[in-house]
């Protein structure tokens, strides 16, 4: 939530209840080389910010790590984290979806389709293919059946490779029949009409961030702000199959909230930087 009081934008970002998740935008927004190990103390003074308490913030850190999506160091009394190549891989695929959405090209009739059946005592596994599938632009049009524009051969290889599912998954490209309605398709796969209202709250919450306003925020301002459209925008990927304009319009905020959100990331990002860098210095 954003509001202005005596002139000076100010920012509450809406991150509660999702610490591990701020971590992660945290690490994914800041964190330069991607090995690079980050004090604890820092850490948890940073998520103190956002509204999470310290238990809260050394828990998600301690949950990360059992994840193995974190490394954790001790050097004396000094405790550090930095991120698994697991994490560094799944970070830099956010990346690319992230800084392209919008780009994707019309690639004539061509879809992709995954089908699998995860076993039961493997539902973890099948919680990360669902996330990962999601954010590659899938939609499920029933248990275990997932369908996706254009071809995704390459990146479903690798995916199930990684998470060791090639035996339990098989992936389809072609053409869909001209006897189906593919209106009706993509409806069941997705929600168009709330994906068109997220980008319209989008724009609507960070559009006032003029460059008056940006130059008012301090540096702590700037790092809540920046944090917070990260950890909004990166949510547009599993929510937005970018389908082909001939088969349905993008949504009308789409363009609105793609140029939007790469002015303030930009515009913001060295100052955010900065306080980061000052929070997190032992």
């Amino acid at each position: 939530m954003c509001n202005t009081i005596g002139g000076m934008a100010q920012v509450s970002v809406g991150v509660r209840g999702q610490p591990q998740e701020l971590v992660l935008t945290l690490f994914g927004a800041y964190v330069q080389p991607r090995n690079r190990a980050v004090w604890s103390g820092g850490l948890v003074a940073l998520l103190g910010e956002f509204g999470i308490s310290p238990g809260a913030a050394r828990v998600a850190l301690t949950r990360l790590a059992a994840r193995g999506m974190l490394g954790r160091a001790k050097a004396g009394r000094l405790v550090s984290y930095s991120i698994t190549p697991r994490t560094a891989a799944i970070l830099a695929e956010g990346d690319d979806r992230i800084f392209s959405l919008g780009q994707a090209q019309d690639d004539g009739d061509v879809w992709t389709v995954l089908w699998h059946t995860v076993p039961e005592d493997r539902r973890l596994d099948r919680s990360r293919l669902t996330r990962r599938l999601r954010f590659l632009g899938f939609g499920a049009i029933q248990d275990g059946a997932w369908i996706a524009p254009r071809d995704h051969e390459k990146e479903l290889a690798n995916l199930l490779a990684e998470l060791g599912l090639l035996d339990h998954a098989s992936v389809f490209v072609g053409r869909p029949s001209a006897a189906l309605d593919p209106h009706r398709l993509v409806t069941r796969a997705w929600d168009l009409d709330g994906l068109a209202a997220r980008y319209d709250e989008f724009v609507a919450q960070y559009g006032r961030f003029d460059a008056a306003a940006r130059g008012r925020l301090t540096g702590r301002q700037a790092l809540q702000l920046h944090a917070q459209i990260v950890h909004t925008f990166r949510q547009f990927p599993s929510l937005d199959p970018e389908l082909p304009t001939d088969l349905v319009p993008p949504p009308p905020s789409r363009s609105r909230a793609i140029a939007l959100f790469h002015d303030l990331y930009a515009a913001l990002g060295p100052s955010a930087q900065q306080y980061f860098e000052q929070v997190t210095s032992p």
